[in-house]
């Protein structure tokens, strides 16, 4: 590049974002120009009749002419965003496109909402700074696929900290949440799981069979995965291969060998990870996601090979996961991945984050035991018997939804609302509730 746009181009900066009461502007006056600066230099010479993939693919290849110093200037900005976000303890960050106004939006403690004292970035330039924060070839990934999963991390004071973002076409711009990965594992201990949960997580007790930790986005999987994930690596030597898209935490091995693939990086899909580490001498294999027919049968291939995996289902409830992992394959094989799927299932942890009386969230979460009951249920296809056995089976572990929920709502932690509106089988809910009262 023969121009340095953070010296030589005019500022257009937008209005500064109001003060904080007790300190200077969240993004100083001159980090915000500088960055406006390369914003400009990028989006000045593009044809006013170009729109979608054209748009995106002038940001990237001009992106591609930029030096260093200027990316560093559009990534030091965003960086700074992302630091008050940590300050606000804030989950997650929306930024880009229509459906943000043009203002920068944070989850805080479940609640989204746009930040005042942060600056307001239109389109297209947050389209070049979403594209600025990966490399050239994660850009061809977004305009060929109209989404890209990614990680990103931040070095500050001698301390890691990662993100996972998804960026993604919307309305012809570009949008991009990015999600903050909890720094410290959250204790295995602090779940209180039974013994019994414990024996069955643990590649101590247990050397096979597949686990799974579900719920909708943003309840609390991975970190729940992590803590599991966590306990073994301090407890048994053993090889652990997780497999993520994006990767999230990246554990320091202690006791056990633990690689972390990241998918469009270091593998190209969840089915070939699988397949591949069959090859590894793994332990433990962790699939992010059973997102398909082809990784849930991988997955199931693993397990039956005599391998301990733990994976993730976008399911709200125990039978619910059942009944995906069944109906995702087509019905001819839906007769032999039931049998499979019977003999190879051990746990379902199914979990929500509850807003709390003090305005903050707890983890609800219904547990499934695999007993042979239950087994037997999967295989005869009569999955709904099973909700009653868990209800029934508490001596065990196990617990439905319904029956934490209400544990929380009893000790004064969430409203009869929330218990509500959380809960699975609501006229369960209500009978045990009316049960107390009466």
């Amino acid at each position: 590049m023969s121009q340095d746009p953070v010296t030589t181009l005019s500022s257009t900066v937008r209005k500064e974002a109001p003060a904080r009461s007790n300190a200077e502007p969240v993004v100083s006056e001159r980090m915000l120009s500088n960055a406006m600066k390369v914003m400009e230099f990028v989006v000045r010479d593009m044809p006013t009749h170009y729109f979608g993939t054209e748009k995106q693919e002038f940001i990237a290849k001009k992106l591609e002419t930029l030096d260093e110093k200027a990316i560093q200037v559009l990534r030091q900005f965003y960086e700074r965003i992302i630091t008050r976000m940590r300050e606000l303890d804030a989950s997650d960050i929306d930024v880009g496109s229509f459906g943000t106004r043009g203002e920068i939006w944070f989850r805080v403690h479940g609640n989204k909402l746009p930040q005042r004292d942060l600056p307001e970035l239109q389109s297209p330039y947050c389209d070049v700074l979403i594209q600025s924060l990966v490399m050239p070839r994660q850009r061809q990934t977004l305009l060929e696929r109209r989404s890209l999963d990614f990680s990103y991390h931040v070095e500050e004071n001698g301390e890691r900290f990662r993100y996972r973002g998804t960026a993604y076409f919307d309305l012809d711009a570009v949008g991009m949440n990015m999600r903050a990965i909890t720094a410290k594992i959250r204790p295995y201990s602090s779940y209180n799981f039974h013994p019994n949960i414990t024996n069955i997580v643990s590649l101590k007790n247990t050397k096979e069979g597949l686990i799974l930790v579900t719920g909708i986005t943003g309840s609390g999987k991975s970190t729940t995965l992590d803590a599991i994930i966590d306990a073994n690596n301090n407890s048994v030597d053993a090889h652990i291969i997780i497999i993520g898209a994006p990767i999230e935490y990246v554990h320091t091995p202690v006791r056990s060998v633990v690689r972390h693939r990241e998918v469009g990086r270091d593998v190209m899909s969840f089915k070939d990870g699988t397949v591949q580490a069959l090859r590894q001498d793994p332990d433990i294999v962790v699939i992010g996601e059973m997102r398909d027919p082809e990784t849930i049968m991988s997955a199931l291939e693993i397990t039956d090979s005599g391998h301990k995996v733990f994976s993730t289902l976008h399911t709200s409830a125990a039978v619910e996961s059942i009944d995906r992992i069944i109906g995702e394959v087509p019905p001819e094989e839906q007769e032999r991945v039931r049998n499979r799927l019977a003999d190879v299932l051990k746990l379902v942890i199914s979990q929500k984050l509850v807003p709390t009386l003090d305005r903050k969230r707890v983890l609800a979460k219904e547990v499934l035991l695999v007993t042979p009951s239950v087994r037997a249920a999967i295989k005869n296809g009569n999955t709904g018997e099973i909700y009653q056995m868990i209800t029934e089976g508490s001596a065990l572990g196990m617990m439905t939804m319904e029956q934490d929920l209400y544990r929380l709502f009893k000790s004064n932690i969430i409203s009869i609302d929330e218990a509500t509106n959380f809960a699975n089988n609501k006229k369960r809910l209500r009978q045990l509730i009316n049960k107390q009262i009466s």
